[in-house]
């Protein structure tokens, strides 16, 4: 399968976007597919959370935008077979701002990764916002993967997010695509998580995953002991939904790929 390039983005925050980007990433890994994450959000929850601390980080992703870095230059080796990552760090805040005068500015990230292609799934977790950060992650992405709380105004706030990848398909990605739109922080004891799913099916069709993530304990514990819920707890059924999500995910890339 060649390189497949996924921006997980949602101008949302707390919907599970980074979450999702660190336990898709492991699942896929573990699951024997080549898998790099781009930590795009100056939060650098995603480095964190695959055990990546501060002082590991010497050459980030500002540096990859900003510098003469090649990609490889900027990789850091996790602790789980298959996995590299490249880190953030709080020094992205400032991006938006050093990278303004920059020409062909929302272009800076899809020019590194163009400059070596492999087999490998890229992962893009973009910051919460719609701003210059989470343009190059469109501009560079084969698709992007939307993480989706079941919550009210869900589908709302969706609504903005679908707008930005149509502006970008006219001015930079015109191959850009929807890869899906995944459930999170579901609760099914709760009528509105229900009503959710039910106009998110109904609305978006086969682009709503089958698979949904559970509200669950041990997904939120496993960050603060900087490892995915895979590896945290792997029996727990958010381990579990995560499995069977990159089995999905993995799936549909394959198809896609097949069909252009």
């Amino acid at each position: 399968m060649a390189r497949s390039i996924i921006a997980i983005a949602n101008q949302k925050g707390g919907v599970g976007k980074t979450t999702t980007a660190i336990n898709l990433g492991a699942a896929l890994a573990l699951d024997g597919h080549n898998t790099l994450l781009i930590d795009l959000d100056p939060q650098g929850n995603a480095s964190t959370g695959l055990g990546v601390e501060v002082g590991q980080r010497h050459k980030t992703v500002y540096d990859l935008l900003a510098g003469p870095e090649s990609l490889k230059e900027c990789l850091v080796e996790t602790d789980i077979p298959n996995l590299s990552l490249v880190p953030a760090t709080s020094d992205l805040s400032s991006a938006d701002v050093d990278l303004a005068q920059t020409k062909e500015r929302t272009r800076l990230l899809r020019r590194k990764l163009e400059e070596g292609e492999d087999d490998s799934i890229v992962l893009i977790d973009c910051p919460p916002a719609l701003g210059l950060l989470t343009v190059n992650a469109m501009v560079a992405a084969d698709a992007v993967l939307v993480p989706l709380q079941a919550e009210f105004y869900a589908l709302e706030g969706l609504s903005q997010l679908l707008s930005t990848v149509k502006k970008v398909r006219q001015s930079g990605n015109p191959d850009l695509r929807v890869n899906g739109v995944l459930l999170t922080m579901s609760d099914y004891r709760n009528n509105l998580s229900q009503q959710v799913e039910a106009d998110a099916r109904a609305t978006l069709g086969e682009l709503v995953f089958t698979t949904v993530i559970p509200r669950n304990v041990r997904v939120s514990e496993a960050p603060s002991f900087a490892q995915p819920v895979l590896l945290y707890d792997p029996t727990s059924k958010g381990s579990g939904a995560y499995r069977q999500f990159a089995a999905e995910f993995a799936a549909r890339l394959k198809l896609v790929k097949e069909e252009a």
